[in-house]
């Protein structure tokens, strides 16, 4: 298993948190997500999942629902 993770600028809505959780989290080759205070930490399978399409697709979820990723 691999682990990826991501800084927010602010803290998800719990709304946003369970939107995340649910389109990445069932997402093949991903085992968890965890999302809390501002962090998003992904454990993935890279046998099942190319890192870059789950880095992209996350940082594009993130950002339609109104966040951003800090640096």
């Amino acid at each position: 298993m691999e682990k990826i993770s991501f800084n927010v600028a602010k803290e998800f809505c719990d709304e946003c948190s369970l939107a995340v959780r649910r389109f990445i989290g069932h997402m093949e080759g991903v085992d968890s997500i965890d999302v809390e205070r501002g962090k998003i930490a992904i454990s993935f399978d890279e046998s099942k999942i190319d890192v870059e399409k789950l880095k992209k697709i996350t940082v594009e979820s993130i950002e339609k629902l109104g966040y951003k990723i800090e640096g």
